[in-house]
């Protein structure tokens, strides 16, 4: 499944909240989660208009082995097949 091309990072973190993650801290421009879900887990989002695709790859990928989906899994559990 293709990776969103457009999406912030206030978007994603968004979509994590799903997943159980709340923001717990921020530093600057960037944004650390934690979920307490599958045993805990941070992630850092930064508050960009636009993630790049590769910062974006690499954040789903550690969720994804966090709670053990594949990347595809995980883009469709977040943002559905509509986006």
């Amino acid at each position: 499944m293709r990776l969103p091309r457009d999406l912030s990072g206030k978007e994603l973190v968004q979509a994590l909240k799903t997943l159980g993650y709340q923001v717990t801290r921020q530093t600057g421009s960037h944004m650390r989660l934690t979920t307490q879900e599958h045993g805990e887990h941070h992630v850092t989002i930064p508050q960009h208009d636009a993630l790049r695709v590769g910062t974006l790859a690499a954040i789903l990928a550690d969720v994804a082995a966090h709670f053990e989906l594949s990347r595809d899994e995980l883009v469709d559990r977040l943002f559905g097949t509509g986006r």
